[in-house]
């Protein structure tokens, strides 16, 4: 059972759940600023930097990208 405050979020209609969702996004939106990059997260971001450093033209742009989910 997932709760907050005391309330079942299952018990939430689907407005409800969608709201209670956008109000947590916008509190941790707020607080960005405060977000670390762990020491694994900035390893695997140098090493796609690196990749993309040493082949610039391999993989999809993001207009395919965007073609391809549609």
């Amino acid at each position: 059972m997932s709760t907050v405050n005391n309330i079942d979020i299952q018990e939430l209609n689907q407005s409800e759940r969608i709201l209670l969702a956008e109000k947590l996004w916008d509190s941790i939106v707020d607080n960005q600023d405060s977000l670390e990059v762990t020491a694994s997260q900035k390893r695997v971001l140098e090493e796609r930097l690196e990749a993309y450093r040493k082949s610039p033209n391999e993989g999809s742009s993001w207009e395919e990208v965007k073609n391809e989910m549609k």
